[in-house]
């Protein structure tokens, strides 16, 4: 079963943001845009500091609406938010000790997006270094201890989870060494998500049962993000060009951005004065929607203006 339940009139609603996206757009193609939206109708389960116990959270039925949300779709930064999970289940399971470096990374990670952070994180939850090639039988090894992160999230039973992949490091220039052998030839290896899987990850944090509500809490401090005195000729905000630039000021936003030459992805956890809060997904594919910083803010505020209609 997927975690949301669909809803008529959300779809309805969706598919008319989907539609007055493409008309504003029209070199945005059907299949170049993936979208999950959730919404929390009262009583709200999310952002109490954890105040439901995980069976009742999962219990506890949410409304939401998805397009191509099963669609494997090359995550760039995204993948961030699963290691940040994972860090934090390590640290909870005494697999992994806190350092002043990892907490460092960690930050670094969410906060700034940094790729340099992430080898880091990904290193200390798998064991293994980057560095040169390595002969068949180590590399064999190293692949295994590499994909622990997988196996993690596979262990976890979700649907919504069965078809990704999250084993590769983030790149400026691109992967070399062991790391480029890794990522396969053709790129077949790399990292895959879709907008219902990291949208299942987000719904769990914003309850509070991401590993713990402590955790969860702690993670949800990273992930909040200013709409104030942004600096308007950065695209390292993660709000300019993202979802939050959609929105008005007053609103609150917890998100994480990732975006590439190919691709402009953001997820958001969503909270406007006096409506219902929501989660949104949007990722989308393709040279010209990865330079376009005006697709994603116009689905934003389209979907501000529905929740107000609710």
């Amino acid at each position: 079963m997927i975690f949301f339940n669909k809803d008529e009139q959300l779809e309805n609603l969706g598919l008319g943001i989907l539609d007055a996206t493409w008309g504003a757009f029209p070199s945005l193609a059907r299949n170049q845009i993936a979208l999950t939206w959730v919404v929390y109708d009262p009583p709200v389960p999310v952002n109490t500091g954890g105040a439901l116990t995980p069976d009742a959270f999962w219990n506890h039925p949410v409304r939401g609406f998805s397009y191509r949300g099963v669609e494997r779709i090359y995550p760039a930064s995204l993948v961030k938010l699963f290691y940040l999970v994972a860090v934090n289940e390590w640290l909870e399971k005494g697999m992994s000790q806190t350092s002043k470096e990892l907490e460092r990374a960690l930050r670094d990670m969410i906060i700034d997006s940094s790729n340099d952070a992430t080898s880091l994180v990904v290193d200390i939850l798998t064991g293994t270094t980057s560095g040169p090639e390595l002969a068949s039988a180590p590399f064999e090894t190293w692949k295994y201890q590499r994909n622990i992160v997988n196996r993690y999230y596979q262990s976890l039973g979700w649907q919504e989870i069965e078809t990704i992949n999250i084993c590769q490091k983030t790149w400026g220039d691109g992967p070399y060494g062991r790391e480029r052998a890794f990522v396969g030839e053709l790129l077949e290896n790399r990292n895959m998500l879709t907008t219902n899987a990291i949208a299942k990850l987000l719904h769990s944090i914003v309850g509070g049962v991401a590993v713990s509500s402590a955790r969860s809490q702690a993670m949800m401090a990273l992930l909040k993000r200013s709409l104030e005195d942004l600096p308007t000729d950065s695209e390292e905000n993660q709000i300019t060009g993202f979802l939050g630039g959609g929105l008005t000021q007053d609103a609150q936003i917890w998100s994480k951005a990732g975006w590439t030459s190919q691709v402009r992805h953001d997820i958001a956890y969503i909270e406007l004065p006096n409506q219902r809060p929501y989660l949104l997904v949007v990722f989308t594919e393709g040279k010209a929607q990865a330079k376009n910083r005006d697709i994603l803010p116009f689905i934003s505020k389209l979907v501000a203006q529905a929740i107000s209609n609710l």
